[in-house]
């Protein structure tokens, strides 16, 4: 049996994350300790505590994302020392997750990563009036020729017929009214802080780019799958121009899960994040695939027993 370990995007979030797995387990507990130390201000705190709105900025939640889930990472391979992997990936934000997880770079060179991208993000949210929304039940080609024609981008192909899309907010709203003449069941606006994945993020991916390429990079020890391309990188700039590609480019979600399945023989995903968000997704990509959701000391407990 072939193991991926997948990890959560922005919007898994939610207060409490990693409060009992801090309580239960030094190791995790030692993670977010390091992660304050390193950041100059309490994440464990606001992870653990909130309140919500703190918890839900871009520029905070990307890095408690990240270290919740390389928590729960070092607390399975604690109580699990077997834990053997075969490939990663995460959504948008994971990405940098899984590239930890496989040695790409250490804990803490990807949470200064993830530190500098989120407020690179946020910034470039506060320059530019940006939107997103969810377009349910359409195909990718209708999704594509409505984004053309409402001069928006293709943001998250995040599972079959959920595909979300980006822009300015005007013409965010201008595709929803649309959505229905594209095949759409319906489309949502979603409640984002600004257009994610798309154009608008120009400038958060110019800075980006200068910072990973000065950032040290090797290649990781199994195949992380790009959201980009929905491919593995082939070398260490490869993976640094994927990972700032992905600030303005489309999450391949509903390829990278296939590509994986088909092509690296994967039969079971770990899910490390909150909010058993990727399952959900993984389902709707591949209906009975196995796919074990970690977020909490609870259901490490639960998992386990499945692995063991």
């Amino acid at each position: 049996m072939k193991t991926a370990l997948l990890f959560s995007g922005q919007g898994a979030q939610a207060v409490g994350m990693g409060k009992d797995l801090a309580s239960a387990y030094p190791v995790a507990a030692d993670l977010f300790r390091e992660a304050d130390e390193i950041l100059g201000y309490s994440l464990s705190r606001i992870a653990f505590e909130g309140p919500a709105e703190e918890l839900t900025r871009t520029s905070v939640c990307q890095p408690a994302l990240y270290t919740h889930g390389l928590a729960v990472l070092a607390v399975l391979r604690e109580k699990f020392p077997a834990l053997i992997f075969d490939s990663a990936a995460g959504l948008s934000l994971g990405e940098f997750t899984a590239h930890s997880a496989a040695g790409t770079f250490d804990f803490e060179t990807g949470l200064r990563l993830v530190d500098q991208r989120s407020r690179f993000m946020r910034e470039a949210c506060e320059a530019t009036e940006g939107g997103m929304a969810a377009i349910i039940g359409a195909d990718e080609q209708g999704v594509r020729d409505l984004a053309a024609t409402a001069d928006v981008d293709v943001a998250n192909f995040n599972s079959p017929g959920q595909i979300v899309i980006s822009g300015e907010k005007a013409k965010i709203a201008l595709a929803v009214g649309m959505a229905k003449e594209y095949g759409a069941r319906k489309a949502v606006e979603l409640s984002v802080a600004g257009a994610f994945h798309s154009r608008l993020m120009e400038p958060a991916y110019q800075r980006l780019s200068a910072v990973l390429a000065e950032t040290p990079i090797v290649m990781p020890s199994v195949t992380v799958v790009s959201n980009v391309d929905a491919l593995p990188a082939g070398t260490p700039d490869a993976i640094r121009k994927a990972l700032a590609d992905q600030v303005t480019g489309s999450v391949c979600w509903t390829a990278s899960i296939e590509y994986m399945i088909d092509h690296l023989g994967i039969t079971r995903f770990l899910e490390l994040g909150p909010g058993g968000v990727i399952a959900g997704l993984v389902g709707r990509i591949r209906k009975g695939t196995e796919v074990i959701s970690i977020s909490d000391a609870v259901s490490l407990e639960a998992a386990l027993t499945i692995l063991k």
